[in-house]
């Protein structure tokens, strides 16, 4: 398992979800300011989208997401979640990774370098968040070769010239902020109790025991509904959290067969 990053010097998201209006914002910057390719045209059908999930070439993704009450229809609502690589403190895609291409960098975030990729990934199934993914065809981004793995930078780049991210820079409502997570933590616990306030149910998702061997995320959000709804995993797992298990069932495995070996070598012959 990987070091977790210093709390005090680590920088983060804070989306607060009840603030995003769809815009998109978010995602032209991100693909502008990271020499990302479009994702065309085309509607998904399921939603009014045309991106459909995080990907190698989308690191921030608007889901737009409709709750229809059929009761009472003056209820039913549109609800917009700015999705991006939660950053967590124990990353599943670092502990998979072979070469040592993902490492945590100085800000406290997880990176991949791509000249040290070799596209084996093993990191995509180990992000129980389906984040990460590897650049098929095409160009990566800001010119890198297909064949490697991407994902959010949390513009490690602009970080390095002390500027926020594309996407916290060009949001028109805040509902994505960028700063030092513990400071968030605190500005997103003032926004739960001042909504509560107004009678309006909220929840933070990454923050506190239902992460497990995730631990805290770096990205963390502002839910007006369940994690399930926008399609978050309520409890994420580490892969790594099985091989114990793993390992135990393939030993038992591994002496049932000796134990059978042995008795057929001994058994006299005719």
């Amino acid at each position: 398992m990987d070091a977790p990053p210093d709390a005090a010097q680590s920088m983060g998201f804070f989306t607060d979800v009840t603030l995003c209006i769809g815009c998109k914002a978010c995602e032209v910057a991100c693909k502008q300011w990271n020499e990302l390719p479009a994702d065309g045209y085309a509607l998904t059908g399921h939603s009014y989208d045309n991106t459909g999930r995080l990907a190698s070439s989308t690191w921030r993704h608007v889901a737009f997401v409709e709750q229809t009450d059929r009761t009472e229809p003056a209820n039913s609502r549109w609800m917009m979640l700015s999705d991006v690589c939660k950053h967590c403190t124990h990353a599943g895609c670092l502990e998979a990774c072979p070469t040592g291409a993902i490492v945590r960098n100085e800000f406290g975030n997880v990176y991949v370098q791509p000249d040290i990729c070799n596209g084996c990934g093993y990191c995509v199934p180990s992000c129980p968040f389906g984040v990460i993914d590897v650049v098929e065809g095409g160009v990566a981004a800001h010119g890198t070769e297909a064949g490697v793995a991407q994902k959010c930078t949390l513009c490690y780049d602009r970080q390095k010239e002390r500027l926020e991210p594309a996407c916290a820079k060009a949001c028109p409502t805040d509902s994505i902020t960028f700063g030092p997570v513990e400071e968030l933590k605190k500005k997103a616990a003032a926004r739960v109790e001042k909504l509560a306030a107004q009678g309006t149910h909220v929840e933070l998702y990454g923050v506190g025991e239902a992460m497990g061997a995730v631990g805290d995320l770096g990205a963390f959000f502002l839910l007006p509904a369940a994690p399930e709804v926008f399609n978050l995993p309520p409890r994420p797992v580490l892969p790594s959290t099985f091989q114990p298990a793993a390992y135990a069932s393939g030993l038992l495995a591994a002496l049932a067969l000796a134990s059978v070996a042995y008795l057929v070598v001994r058994e006299p012959r005719a």
